[in-house]
Parts: C-alpha cells; sequence; structure tokens
C-alpha cells in the first residue's frame, strides 16, 4: 500500500460497509439490495455518531452543537432541522434508498477505490456497479476486523539483555488478599483482552446487524461478537428495520 492508498481509518463507516458489503470482482451487493440500503441508513447515522454530531436521547436521535466535516452533511441537517425528533428506527427506514448507495459509492469511486462499470438494459436504462479496484483499503478493514474479533491482548514488552535482572521486591510488598496465595497476582492484574477502537467496533456491528459478520469471519466467536456490539443503537436501528421488512415480505405472500 503506497501513500497515496487510502487506509481503512480514513473511510468513514458509510463507505467502509459498502466496500465489505460488495462483491470484489462484480461489483455486485454481498447482501440483500434492501439489506443493503437499510445498513448504509444506519451506518451514516453511526458515521454522524461517532462524529459527535447526533446522539440518541432517550429514545429520540438529537443534533447537537458539533458542525464537523463530514460527507453526510445533508444527513445532518435534515436531523437538524426536524421540528420534531424522530427514534433510530425511523431515520433508518427515512434515509434508507438507491440515491444514497450510489452516492457512497461515487465517493469512493473519486478515491480510485472502486471503479463504475456501467450495464444497459433493453438500450433504455442503466445500472451501475462497482468492482473493485485497489485492494489496500478493504484489506485493512478486514485485518483490523480480525484483529478485534480475536481480543488478543497486547504483547509484553521484551526484557532489555544488557539491563540487570531485576531484584525480587523486598520492600513494601503488595497486600496480599485474604486467602490468597502468597506471591500471587492480584485478580485485576491480568491482562484484559484488546479493546477495539469505537470505529471498528461499530462496523462490526453494522456488518453483524447485515448478516455480513459470519460470511466473512465464519469461525468468529459468538460471545465475542455479542460483548462488542451490545448496546450499539444504530446497528439496533438496523435490526428493527430490516425485521419489519422481512415481515412486511411475509404479510405479502400469505
Amino acid at each position: 500500500m503506497d501513500a497515496m492508498t487510502p487506509k481503512a481509518e480514513e473511510l468513514s463507516l458509510p463507505q467502509a460497509f459498502l466496500l465489505l458489503a460488495t462483491n470484489d470482482s462484480d461489483g455486485k451487493p454481498a447482501v440483500p439490495v434492501y439489506a443493503l440500503r437499510t445498513t448504509l441508513a444506519g451506518a451514516i447515522l453511526a458515521e454522524l455518531d461517532l462524529l459527535g454530531a447526533i446522539e440518541l436521547q432517550g429514545k429520540h436521535i438529537r443534533a447537537t452543537g458539533t458542525a464537523p466535516h463530514t460527507d453526510f452533511q445533508r444527513e445532518l441537517e435534515l436531523i437538524r432541522g426536524k421540528s420534531r425528533p424522530h427514534t433510530p428506527k425511523r431515520w433508518v427506514a427515512m434515509l434508507e434508498g438507491r440515491a444514497e448507495v450510489q452516492r457512497v459509492y461515487e465517493q469512493m469511486a473519486s478515491r480510485g477505490i472502486v471503479e463504475p462499470v456501467g450495464e444497459k438494459h433493453l438500450g433504455l436504462f442503466k445500472s451501475m456497479r462497482y468492482p473493485e479496484k485497489d485492494h489496500g483499503p478493504e484489506a485493512a478493514l478486514l485485518q483490523q476486523i480480525e484483529a478485534a474479533l480475536i481480543g488478543a491482548p497486547p504483547e509484553p514488552a521484551k526484557a532489555d539483555a544488557t539491563a540487570p535482572a531485576a531484584k525480587p521486591e523486598t520492600e513494601a510488598p503488595h497486600a496480599e488478599a485474604p486467602g490468597a496465595v502468597p506471591g500471587s497476582r492480584a485478580p485485576d492484574a491480568k491482562p484484559s483482552p484488546k479493546v477495539p477502537d469505537a470505529r471498528t467496533t461499530a462496523l462490526i456491528a453494522l456488518l453483524e446487524a447485515a448478516g455480513l459478520l459470519g460470511k466473512l469471519f465464519p469461525a468468529a466467536d459468538q460471545s465475542r461478537v455479542r460483548e462488542l456490539t451490545n448496546g450499539h443503537w444504530p446497528s439496533r436501528a438496523v435490526v428493527d428495520e430490516l425485521r419489519m421488512i422481512r415481515l412486511a415480505e411475509v404479510e405479502a405472500v400469505t
């Protein structure tokens, strides 16, 4: 990856999700179109939340006083302009659509990450696909997600071979807990699993909501996934909206 190639952390959450949810070779969605559009809407909310532009107050989303630079200024202004606040699920339903997906694809195309390929139907209508052009950003995303799912503790610092060996502590020993074995480590001294950054955690939650995380990482520890995704309200809104869409489809058939 050269200096001009975007890194994973430079992608917005909608861009990162859409990149991972698109087949590299043919540019087709790896999930149903309705799931792609719905989850992208949740990713927009998650991006604005990470930037501090919106927040969940009770059951409703409200804009804050923060005015960050974002590619989703239009969506932010929509939220700011509403006289009555809406729930996350309602905003997901309002923001989902083909135009949003197309716009995020075009953002990545302008950066050389994907390549637009047009198809004509009956000589009149044209649909666009966006196969991958530069695998670097996606590879970086997959590496970050894998590390977060593994949750490995940081490697211990290597001892300096030239430094004198540390002497056993004889002064001011730590107090032992009642019943503890002398010399044993306190319970809170255990290395904790590596905590991923908020952006990676949000992306994992969105992929799980779309039903894509298991396809990308079939061996992922589900307890670790639940630990990371629990409480992420944008992805919860996506799950709720997708459930309503599926129920509506079932009712339409019956």
